[in-house]
């Protein structure tokens, strides 16, 4: 028998998602916002029962789905990103006729990033993909009478077409020279040596792959568009979703292989030196906050890929990049909920004397960017320490210390939208949204603090992360 107790949360994710699609398609327009409570009520239903998960530590469905704490505590991430993104929402597409039907994109987009974080099996890492891709197709261009909605929509798709194309490539060479593709199968024949041409050009295909999910080089472009041209709820939710599930599946295919054996941590490595430098680079002189946030997104990508270099290697791998991935997602989406509660401003000029014509959405921008850097207590600075002391203890020390010269650099481009905040006189008051988003631009700052000076409380019960098989 099938242990669908083992995906409770994701069959609520998929039973809402139906509900509301079917609801959409008989309401007027003017309930369709009644997609967003039922959403929240399906997620609600989805972290508690994802909640109860907390502690399991096995495989299951033949192998295939691993349920541990990094897929747990990195779904429970995801549920709670995309809770957030519903409330930004409603007042941002209210007059959409296509309103409803944003609810179950997202949450069928969702749905594709927790299978990556459980997945267990190169084919269910590859449906995941496919279906985080497919749905973040349509999420990205949801304004498709919007000239840059279009081109961000394109771009990701283009993009994705071709990284897809590399993962399941890849996937087959594996299949081909490993003769399984369940990863406990797999680490068995990978522990035998054996470094194939075949082999290591299908690990290096798989890995391109899934560095289109993270938006990480050399499948980063699309990052950067889809943050400025998407609808602003779908670009804080594709800047941080998909993340989350590339980062524990990639960090679960690493540990797969033997420190001695293919060179896929020094791999990874590169690809984490060259995608934060790269991202801070191109972020430096942005004058469009939703822009430099896409480059700012890139960067941070390849932070991540500082814990997934070393795992295997450093037993506090995980759990540091579990708690990267919690202070990363806060402070994103503090920032974008501003932003949407601002109505969507996003030019530097735009935000002048925003400190004094609106404090509170000029504190919590500050807030986010601020936790991105790693300043202390904030949650951000939890994640970054970690991350540099596990990469450290991994043995890639100058991987730390570039990641600190970035951090530094990161600075300059964060403080340029400060200041312009700070110093510069307001032009007028700004318009807000509505009471959806407030409550989101609220929900922000508050998780960031929170988690930054309870950091005991959120370490505790995943310092022993470790990942199956």
């Amino acid at each position: 028998m099938m242990p669908l107790g083992d995906i409770l949360p994701e069959i609520a994710v998929i039973l809402t998602a139906v509900a509301i699609l079917l609801f959409a398609t008989f309401a007027p327009q003017r309930t369709q916002w009644i997609g967003a409570p039922i959403a929240l009520a399906g997620i609600a239903v989805a972290i508690v029962l994802c909640a109860l998960q907390i502690g399991e530590a096995r495989l299951t469905f033949s192998g295939s789905w691993a349920l541990d704490a990094a897929s747990t505590w990195g779904r429970l991430l995801i549920l709670g990103a995309t809770a957030f993104t519903v409330l930004l929402a409603p007042n941002w597409f209210e007059h959409d006729r296509r309103h409803g039907e944003y609810y179950a994109m997202l949450l069928f987009s969702s749905l594709g990033a927790m299978a990556m974080a459980g997945a267990a099996d190169l084919l269910q890492m590859v449906i995941a993909a496919l279906l985080s891709s497919a749905t973040g197709y349509v999420l990205a261009a949801y304004h498709r009478d919007w000239a840059l909605s279009v081109e961000a929509g394109m771009k990701f798709f283009l993009i994705g077409a071709l990284a897809n194309t590399s993962l399941v490539l890849g996937v087959i060479m594996m299949l081909g020279m490993l003769g399984d593709t369940g990863f406990t199968a797999m680490a068995a024949a990978l522990s035998g040596g054996g470094q194939s041409p075949i082999l290591i050009l299908g690990t290096v295909l798989v890995v391109v792959g899934l560095t289109y999910k993270l938006g990480a080089v050399p499948a980063h472009a699309w990052m950067p568009d889809v943050a400025e041209g998407a609808p602003a709820p779908s670009a804080a939710f594709l800047t941080v979703v998909p993340k989350i599930g590339a980062a524990i599946v990639l960090a679960r295919l690493v540990s797969l292989f033997p420190a001695s054996g293919i060179g896929i941590r020094p791999l990874i490595a590169a690809i984490a030196l060259i995608t934060m430098t790269l991202g801070n680079l191109a972020a430096l002189w942005q004058n469009d906050m939703r822009r430099m946030i896409g480059w700012s997104s890139v960067s941070q990508s390849g932070f991540a890929l500082m814990a997934v270099t070393v795992t295997g290697l450093s037993a506090s791998a995980i759990p540091a990049l579990l708690v990267f991935l919690f202070g990363y997602t806060a402070g994103n989406l503090a920032v974008f909920g501003a932003i949407v509660h601002l109505r969507g401003r996003t030019d530097r000029n735009d935000f002048a004397g925003l400190a004094s014509s609106s404090p509170i959405a000029a504190t919590v921008i500050i807030i986010g960017l601020l936790s991105l850097v790693g300043i202390p207590p904030l949650v951000g600075f939890v994640g970054k320490f970690e991350l540099f002391l596990a990469t450290i203890d991994g043995g890639y020390i100058w991987l730390a210390a570039v990641a600190v010269a970035n951090t530094v650099v990161s600075l300059f481009y964060y403080l340029r939208f400060v200041a312009t905040m700070v110093f510069d006189e307001s032009n007028k008051k700004p318009e807000t949204l509505g009471p959806w988003s407030g409550v989101a631009m609220i929900a922000g700052p508050t998780a960031i603090i929170a988690l930054g000076l309870f950091a005991n409380g959120l370490l505790s019960p995943i310092v022993q992360s470790s990942l199956l098989p």
